[in-house]
């Protein structure tokens, strides 16, 4: 629980800061502030903060230390992947992407169509799943880059993202993943898995906000997105040494990634059982395909989503609506439009995510608030549906 007894359900936003982050962090916020570019002696102490945070995102993701370039955020190593694949195609002006990504993509992808770019986006099926049968035939002779999300934001859904490199690998073009949502979720090894590129960021990881890592395969240039001598030419400004080093502490958290994995879809199925089991007429968005242990994204027939996400909020439950990635308000899911859902079911729908710090006490708190909530957004008397709660209200 937050403080204050708040339930946080909405841990794919952001995560708290892990209290072994913050603890190595501070000394570099206060004695250890030097500039870890810098010749003398103090200097060196951060260079090393630096080197040991790369190591450990570097085991977590499977790949090499020299691979990691640090960023500001995943929204920057998206961008750079996207921009320097483009700059470094030699004139070729053609990208593959999927209609559910994230908007730090799909803006770009916009952007890059009004400058005279041509994108070609993926279509997903009712449960979020992508038909690898549909790259090939899109991969055309002047294609820069795939790029394809690992897990979905809003969903959950897992993509074939091993499957897909390889195809990508086979017709020469590169690959890049945005892994924000899979990274300290689900295994990664990228010693196994071919792709050319790879976003993530600190914060989805009970690390600080403000700090990403770009991954770049060993071999593969791509142009800097800022120019600087700083991360071996890579990324130029001064690195963010605190953030960094809270990234690596955080990265190293997930040592024992399988048993959190049975743990966290414990939760979601025991928070997904008790919903279900109250108003089965509820559904559960992406339930058949592969999806992140953590994540449930739940539509609630035709009740409004933001008035539903109020009352929970009143009652001390943080979650986030389905249309939060959108344009916020009352803006459609492009994820769950893209699924085929109506815009009514879209803008009934709210996701749980949950975390490190999740508890069984924190779903049953959401499952006790969440059916009085239910009956009077519906007007149903309680003792009408003292046990479960029909659409047919």
């Amino acid at each position: 629980m937050m403080p204050g007894s708040v339930v946080y359900l909405d841990n794919n936003a952001t995560t708290a800061l892990a209290p072994e982050a913050l603890d190595a962090m501070l000394p570099y916020l206060s004695g250890l502030y030097a500039n870890p570019s810098s010749a003398y002696g103090p200097a060196a102490t951060a260079k090393k903060g630096v080197a040991e945070a790369r190591a450990a995102v570097a085991a977590l993701l499977g790949c090499s230390p020299a691979e990691i370039v640090f960023t500001s955020g995943a929204t920057e190593s998206n961008h750079a992947a996207i921009l320097g694949a483009l700059s470094a195609a030699s004139g070729k002006r053609h990208l593959i992407t999927s209609q559910v990504e994230h908007p730090s993509v799909l803006l770009m992808c916009r952007h890059l169509e009004r400058l005279g770019m041509e994108v070609s986006y993926l279509p997903v099926d009712s449960e979020g799943r992508l038909d690898l049968a549909t790259l090939p035939s899109a991969i055309r002779p002047d294609t820069a880059l795939i790029s394809l999300l690992w897990a979905n934001n809003e969903t959950g859904a897992i993509f074939p993202i091993p499957e897909a490199a390889a195809i990508a690998r086979s017709r020469g073009v590169l690959f890049h993943t945005d892994a924000t949502q899979a990274m300290g979720k689900i295994p990664m090894d990228l010693r196994q898995v071919p792709v050319d590129l790879l976003s993530c960021s600190a914060h989805k990881i009970h690390g600080p906000k403000g700090v990403g890592a770009l991954y770049v395969r060993k071999g593969l240039t791509l142009p800097p997105l800022f120019h600087g001598h700083q991360e071996r030419g890579r990324r130029g400004g001064t690195e963010n040494v605190p953030a960094i080093v809270g990234f690596g502490v955080a990265a190293r958290l997930h040592d024992e990634l399988e048993r959190e994995m049975r743990r966290l879809a414990a939760l979601r199925d025991r928070l997904e059982r008790g919903i279900l089991a109250f108003m089965p007429c509820a559904q559960v968005h992406a339930q058949d395909t592969p999806r992140l242990p953590n994540t449930s994204n739940i539509g609630f027939a035709t009740l409004d989503g933001e008035e539903l996400l109020h009352r929970l909020e009143q009652a001390g439950v943080l979650a986030s609506a389905g249309a939060a990635c959108a344009a916020g308000g009352h803006e459609p899911s492009h994820v769950l439009t893209a699924m085929g859902l109506s815009k009514t079911s879209v803008l009934a729908s709210l996701r749980f995510s949950l975390g490190r710090y999740s508890r069984a006490e924190d779903v049953d708190h959401l499952l006790r608030v969440l059916p009085s909530i239910l009956l009077k957004l519906m007007d149903v008397p309680e003792i009408i549906a003292r046990e479960t709660l029909s659409c047919a209200h």
